[in-house]
């Protein structure tokens, strides 16, 4: 509370009646109107002079009754801003203003928002309507409101341990990281940092195409206690990186996720597919709702390039990633300017049909730990212009022999990436119409790439922004909501393209399609994605000339006869972006330390940076323990 009382001391006596964290932000709250209103310069003094975010709010006592409020609200903003919903925070003194248009809303230079608060006392925010409707941002949000008192609580608890001081007694200075999962494998990400202060988990995800404990981090490592933990960073929404984090939820760990708005929804909705698939295979669900229920609830957002600080020694910014919708890399600075450190979780160091190139210039930096999927000497990928034409042509090949395409897809990132791709087709008059298929999560996370443009690169944000351009609108685009529908897409003889989750086919609808469309040479499979060694698309891909599929006692055989394809559409760099990535980094890495790989990859890639920069790499197997100071 030390930097509270220090805040206060600059600010006019009697005005503030409450003070507490939210997380590292520290939230004022006063009584009097007309501080509340005329209070800006000194709050801005405030800012500059502690180098943390301060905000003043009004004490919940003093707003307007939420009816009249939204009323008043509606009357100020105009119609054209297309207000769908008004949300009121009780607690924090804020309203929530969705609109189609934000920028109308918001008013020249924040007029119309000042209007608000002047007339209702509360705090605006405004946030963009989705153009297609998710019902799990709906959820999430009423999971937030329904527990805003606890969630306040632990956001002032968090801000408690960031600000308070030291648990621990500082002997010398050192950072470690140890590699619970994802060393000289794919799957599992989960790397454990360790400072004389802090103890944090850089992700914390299953590997799908494993089982039993393989599946899992190795968190029965000596080092680490759950009851230790400080926090988890969260680089990326998939299942390998965040699929893990509800089960510590679950043995009762109760402290805060860090990950960007997008991540944190897109994750829900990948845990909780987990629980829907886990049940329908009559198999022990590794974690239930309830569990998915405290992620949201303990997850700290933030925005790229938003500094906050997470424990008393670390200081976390994210920056774009470049992988999928809000993916990041988590720059940490571990002391007072002791290290330096870029986690990349996923990266992709070029630019894709949905975002822009991962980010490259950081304030310092020492060490980097990063992917190295496709680090090998042949992972040379085709240029994306290559990588159209060829999707193109085998869509096109397929469709005039009066074939299904099947496209395997994973549900966030990739999936986007080939609607966007196949809707241009589509546009320029490439490719004929035909309905294009969309089975299992990929709606719904389409849903939410279009609650977040922000996260987009500026050429797909700007057709979003315009209804009538907007490519996930497009009504080629058919939802396939249940068995009975997707038994009448298999049925229709008609040429269509079939977009179904999972990319790797250890479940989920594309295996259902696959049983039924593979007997058929005019159908095609298109496989986008990275196939684990292994996986059932492992198998197709390597030319099996027929799978068995086990029910109880019971074997069907399938025939493959269709035709079988790999197109490199990948949200993952190949080797020669890594090696620009690293090289393009400013100021350069002195230690780089690679994995996220199968073995020889990651080993050769680490090399070849070595040998080129002149930079110490290492490529850790799991358990290993790392000092980087």
């Amino acid at each position: 509370m030390e930097i509270i009382k220090e805040i206060l001391k600059f600010l006019p006596s009697g005005k503030i009646d409450d003070a507490s964290f939210e997380g590292a932000n520290i939230v004022l709250y006063t009584k009097d109107k007309k501080f509340f209103l005329d209070s800006s310069n000194i709050i801005r003094e405030v800012v500059n002079e502690f180098k943390k975010r301060v905000e003043l709010r009004p004490d919940p006592s003093i707003t307007e009754d939420k009816d009249k409020s939204e009323k008043e609200i509606r009357k100020i903003l105009p119609e054209e801003a297309g207000v769908s919903q008004v949300l009121f925070d009780e607690k924090r003194s804020i309203v929530i203003i969705e609109a189609d248009k934000p920028g109308l809303a918001i008013g020249k230079q924040g007029s119309l928002l000042k209007d608000i608060r002047e007339k209702t006392f509360w705090i605006p925010q405004i946030r963009r309507t989705p153009a297609l409707k998710s019902q799990l941002i709906e959820n999430i949000r009423a999971v937030l409101h329904e527990n805003s008192e606890e969630r306040r609580k632990f956001l002032d608890k968090t801000g408690h341990r960031v600000y308070d001081g030291w648990l621990r007694e500082k002997k010398h200075e050192w950072i470690r990281v140890t590699h619970l999962g994802a060393a000289r494998q794919v799957g599992r990400s989960c790397i454990f940092l360790q400072t004389p202060e802090s103890r944090i988990l850089l992700d914390c995800g299953i590997d799908v195409s494993s089982e039993g404990v393989e599946a899992y981090p190795i968190l029965d490592a000596p080092e680490f206690n759950i009851q230790q933990l400080d926090a988890i960073v969260l680089t990326h929404a998939h299942i390998d990186h965040s699929g893990f984090i509800p089960y510590l939820y679950k043995m009762g760990f109760r402290g805060p996720v860090y990950c960007t708005e997008p991540t944190r929804d897109v994750a829900a909705l990948l845990m909780l597919d987990m629980v829907k698939i886990m049940k329908s295979e009559n198999k022990e669900p590794l974690f239930d709702t309830d569990d998915v229920k405290e992620f949201v609830k303990h997850c700290i957002t933030l925005n790229w390039e938003e500094v906050s600080d997470i424990t008393p020694d670390v200081r976390l910014t994210l920056y774009c990633a470049g992988h999928i919708l809000g993916s990041s890399m988590a720059h940490l600075h571990i002391g007072n300017g002791l290290h330096n450190l870029l986690y990349t979780g996923d990266l992709k160091y070029g630019k894709t049909p949905l975002l822009d190139p991962a980010h490259t210039i950081f304030p310092r930096l020492e060490t980097v730990i990063m992917e190295g999927t496709y680090g090998g000497k042949t992972d040379i990928g085709v240029p994306a212009h290559e990588a159209d034409e060829q999707l193109c042509s085998q869509i096109k090949l397929t469709l005039k022999r009066g074939g299904k395409v099947l496209m395997p897809v994973l549900g966030s990132g990739r999936a986007q990436d080939i609607m966007v791709m196949v809707e241009s087709m589509v546009r320029r008059g490439e490719l004929e119409e035909v309905p294009v298929y969309i089975d299992g999560m990929v709606w719904d996370i389409t849903a939410i790439h279009t609650a977040y443009p922000e996260y987009l690169n500026s050429s797909l944000r700007k057709l979003i922004f315009h209804k009538d351009q907007n490519p996930f609108l497009n009504p080629i685009f058919k939802r396939v909501g249940s068995a009975k529908e997707r038994k009448q897409v298999i049925e229709d003889s008609g040429p269509a393209i079939i977009m179904a989750t999972s990319g790797m086919m250890v479940g989920g609808p594309s295996v259902e399609y696959f049983k039924h469309l593979a007997d058929n040479p005019k159908n095609s499979i298109i496989f986008t994605c990275y196939l684990p060694p292994g996986t059932l698309s492992r198998r197709i891909f390597g030319g099996e000339s027929e799978i068995i599929f086990k029910n109880g006692n019971k074997q069907e055989v399938v025939p493959v006869k269709l035709e079988v394809c790999k197109i490199a559409v990948t949200d993952h760099s190949d080797r020669k972006q890594l090696m620009n990535f690293v090289f393009k980094c400013q100021p350069r890495p002195k230690k780089v330390i690679v994995q996220h790989g199968e073995s020889t990859k990651v080993l050769d890639l680490a090399s070849a940076i070595h040998k080129l920069g002149r930079i110490e790499t290492v490529a850790p197997k799991n358990l290993e323990t790392v000092r980087i100071r």
